[in-house]
């Protein structure tokens, strides 16, 4: 069932990366910045080691979908970083949006890693003439139980 779930997440991507967010479509993605297929640069995982959130929403650049993970560039302080995300290392993906968010829970938590935790999501339409969005680290604490 995981795999259909990061399949599910990889078609969201592949329909952002082709048309642009559409609307007030955003997404926070929290993943494991210690997995190993993990690519981000060497002060991002001092500064968050273990896991990262990012928000793709208004300034980004670059996003390009594999099968096994994405990549994507965003700011940080005005400085563009490459980042490369594989789907097994991605913790939780939301669109606050329209209240939409998959969980997965790790093998550290005792538990397989499988999807606890989804909304519906509504038909994403691409805005017209919107090709560079916006991405920042936040952190998602206030909202755990």
């Amino acid at each position: 069932m995981h795999k259909a779930m990061r399949s599910l997440i990889q078609e969201v991507l592949t329909d952002v990366a082709a048309k642009g967010l559409p609307g007030n479509h955003h997404f926070f993605v929290t993943f494991d910045t210690m997995h190993p297929d993990v690519e981000i640069a060497d002060w991002l995982s001092d500064r968050y080691p273990g896991e990262m959130t990012i928000v793709i929403q208004h300034q980004y650049e670059g996003l390009d979908v594999g099968n096994q993970g994405f990549a994507i560039t965003l700011s940080f302080g005005d400085q563009p970083e490459p980042l490369y995300i594989p789907y097994d290392a991605i913790k939780t993906f939301v669109d606050p949006s329209v209240e939409f968010g998959l969980r997965f829970e790790t093998q550290d938590d005792d538990a397989e890693d499988a999807p606890v935790e989804e909304a519906p999501m509504e038909e994403m339409a691409a805005p017209e003439g919107e090709n560079r969005q916006d991405a920042e680290v936040v952190s998602l604490d206030q909202f755990r139980k």
